[in-house]
């Protein structure tokens, strides 16, 4: 029956009664905020609090701290193992992710109800309890409260961030009669949740770890055999950027700490976590084993002119439309053949456009979407929708099989992401046009070994990586490769399979395909280190401020005021803690362990001073130039990204953060990269709500990270 309706109406209908919800705070965006001179803040202000009130959390705070601190101390003095030390760190974040979430809601005054001081309050109280806890020797378990139960379980905690050592805030539930402690491994969902511009730290911690009978689930699935995790997703950025990175670390963290069958999670999402599905399963559709994105967007230009009424295909720069194509996905779609993905809409939500959008890719693909729609339901999932997705997605999982599949695709825009099972591009002819392969394993004609078929576009080099027990091949014997046709190695010259069924190889193209030799002194866009700018952001970063002055006014004003700027907003919007030195702190170490972020000139930034005869980048006194890209050294700076010279395998920022700003916080379709590699920008009359100066020019290095 199902076939039948998809057939007729490209979309399941569900009968059931009329569901109307009032619409999200993302439907609340309107006219009103294409207004860029006049941009409502993100998050709003909060309500006016006593000062007595937070004096007090305050010293809570402090107390927690302290407490936390005399445990280590503790542990020191009695000069106990090393694995104690380790795991008192491995358990921090589940203590201290509290204080640091009342922490930044005084900090940003952003307590929006009398009872989110009594949330605080409770919040440093679950701190305090797992101090006790610790202390007594508790496991990770024990510690957050998990527990063999029947009973409906929510769990409320933190973990570390890679990108800047923050403790970032997680949720999880755990069904009725669902047994996370056990050892036998579990399905695990990862729900990504819908925008809410007042949902703190503060609020997404009480949310987890309040009385589970009055927990209200919402759009959120309720699995009968399934935790749910919730990733924080540093606020309200549609899981793009560092957002992207916490849905990853999460899951990541969370296989550590329970059972989890690394072969049973899924992404799901609805809304802003709609749209943060799409772009997750389509750019990872082998981490997976499926997707249920709801509502949401899948793109920029026409999402915005059919919700925003936004002309931005119209009015947006070259280059920004370029890099939209980044978290776009439409032309990601086809990676969508290894994740089964069921999409849901409401008849009656504009949010339905992404949907349509991305039903239409998937059919220049030759697939089919399943698109559940509920009948005369706005911004809400039907409730029929919810029982018929769960269904489905048990009957996937039952299907789910071990290893590796023999046949791979992947479509891929940037290095970035690169990678799809055992296969791996890792050079491209040009960025930002689709670069396809398509991968078998096969038997060889010659009954010797097995045969790797290639058929790629847009690749000049590519590596297949069967990890331990992965090869499907033939268990012994080399292994032959062709690619685009070409026998680059046979049955009798090719790789070895590895005695654990594990194989490795990579080839190059330079006018024939042939193995390719180790590179690692080259220099050469690979993945992580491909750029655009907010690519340095995905990882560990440290902003370096100059210890000196510009002797251009106008440059240094811009200097201290952007510079302030880029650390400000990476707390308020992306939720981050600062590492900042100065530039006469800089040591190999620092250069070596993460990605530098330069602010000021050659004549205030000792460290731009260093590594500039080693950029392709002119800073003279006359007049700055990449390439035949030139402008006038007075009242401009360049912003750009490029592999640290001093340490090859890491980025060097000069005078950029993050490259979306206030006006783009409004609309999650806004949050796309501004800047390509590098651009030049007067700043004489300073920064926008929009740009941080007037764009001069801008581009992108090429596949060998020269100018083009």
């Amino acid at each position: 029956m199902a076939r039948m309706i998809l057939s007729l109406t490209r979309g399941l209908t569900l009968c059931g009664c009329l569901v109307m919800a009032t619409a999200s705070s993302l439907l609340a965006d309107g006219p009103a905020d294409n207004q860029a001179e006049n941009v409502r803040p993100i998050p709003p202000p909060g309500i006016d609090v006593d000062s007595g009130q937070l004096e007090t959390l305050r010293t809570s705070i402090e107390s927690v701290r302290n407490r936390w601190q005399q445990l280590l101390d503790a542990a020191g003095e009695k000069k106990q193992d090393a694995a104690t030390a380790a795991r008192l760190r491995d358990l921090e974040p589940e203590v201290l992710v509290f204080p640091r979430a009342v922490e930044m809601t005084i900090e940003q005054s952003i307590f929006y109800s009398p009872k989110a001081l009594d949330d605080a309050q409770r919040l440093l109280k679950i701190a305090n309890d797992r101090i006790n806890r610790i202390a007594a020797g508790a496991s990770w378990a024990e510690v957050v409260g998990l527990r063999a139960s029947k009973e409906k379980q929510l769990i409320a905690g933190g973990y570390r961030s890679k990108i800047d050592d923050s403790f970032q805030p997680y949720g999880i539930v755990v069904p009725e009669n669902v047994n996370a402690v056990d050892t036998l491994p579990i399905r695990m969902d990862i729900w990504l949740h819908g925008r809410g511009e007042k949902v703190s730290e503060l609020a997404f911690l009480s949310k987890h770890s309040n009385d589970p009978e009055r927990y209200r689930a919402g759009n959120e699935p309720m699995p009968q055999s399934a935790i749910v995790a919730h990733p924080y997703g540093r606020y309200s950025n549609a899981f793009k950027f560092a957002g992207e990175v916490d849905v990853l670390e999460l899951r990541d963290y969370l296989q550590r700490r329970i059972a989890i069958d690394e072969r049973r999670v899924a992404i799901r999402g609805f809304s802003m976590g709609g749209a943060g599905c799409w772009q997750i399963a389509t750019h990872y559709a082998d981490q997976f084993f499926a997707a249920t994105p709801g509502a949401g967007f899948s793109e920029t230009p026409l999402f915005l002119d059919v919700f925003q009424g936004e002309d931005a295909a119209g009015t947006a720069p070259s280059h920004q439309k370029t890099l939209w194509q980044l978290y776009d996905c439409p032309p990601w779609a086809s990676n969508l053949r290894h994740l089964p993905t069921i999409a849901y809409s409401g008849e009656i939500d504009r949010q339905k456009q992404a949907a349509d959008v991305m039903e239409s890719a998937l059919s220049e693909e030759g697939i089919e979407l399943v698109h559940l729609i509920g009948p005369q339901t706005a911004h809400k999932i039907h409730p029929d929708a919810q029982q018929e997705i769960g269904r489905r997605l048990d009957s996937i999982e039952q299907q789910i099989t071990s290893g590796v599949p023999r046949n791979v695709h992947l479509t891929t825009l940037t290095l970035r992401y690169s990678r799809m099972h055992w296969i791996e591009v890792t050079g491209m002819s040009q960025h930002w046009s689709p670069a396809i392969a398509d991968a078998s394993v096969l038997a060889s004609q010659t009954g010797n070994g097995s045969q790797i078929m290639i058929e790629c576009e847009n690749v000049t080099r590519i590596r297949v990586n069967f990890d331990a027990g992965q090869w499907p091949g033939k268990t012994a014997g080399r292994t032959g490769v062709m690619i685009n046709g070409d026998q680059v190695v046979d049955t009798d010259t090719g790789p070895l399979v590895a005695s654990d069924r594990s194989l490795e190889a990579e080839f190059i193209f330079d006018g024939t395909w042939k193995v390719a030799s180790d590179d690692a002194a080259s220099l050469r866009k690979r993945p992580g280190l491909q750029g655009p700018i907010d690519d340095a952001f995905m990882d560990r970063f440290v902003f370096v401020l100059p210890s000196g002055t510009s002797d251009d006014p106008a440059v240094e004003q811009w200097v201290q005021a952007e510079s302030k700027h880029a650390m400000d907003h990476w707390r308020l919007h992306f939720r981050g803690d600062i590492r900042v030195v100065k530039d006469t702190q800089v040591d190999a170490a620092m250069m070596a362990n993460q990605n530098v972020i330069l602010f000021g000139d050659a004549s205030s930034n000792q460290v731009i001073a260093r590594l500039l005869p080693t950029l392709p980048l002119q800073w003279t006194n006359d007049k700055i130039s990449i390439g035949d890209n030139q402008v006038t050294r007075a009242g401009h700076v360049p912003v750009m990204i490029y592999p640290n010279p001093e340490s090859p395998d890491r980025y060097v920022v000069i005078n950029s953060g993050f490259t979306f700003r206030e006006y783009d916080y409004l609309n999650n379709a806004r949050q796309t990269p501004k800047l390509p590699d590098w651009a030049f920008l007067d700043v004489t009359e300073g920064s926008t709500f929009r740009d941080p100066g007037k764009v001069i020019a801008a581009g992108f290095f090429d596949e060998s990270w020269q100018p083009k």
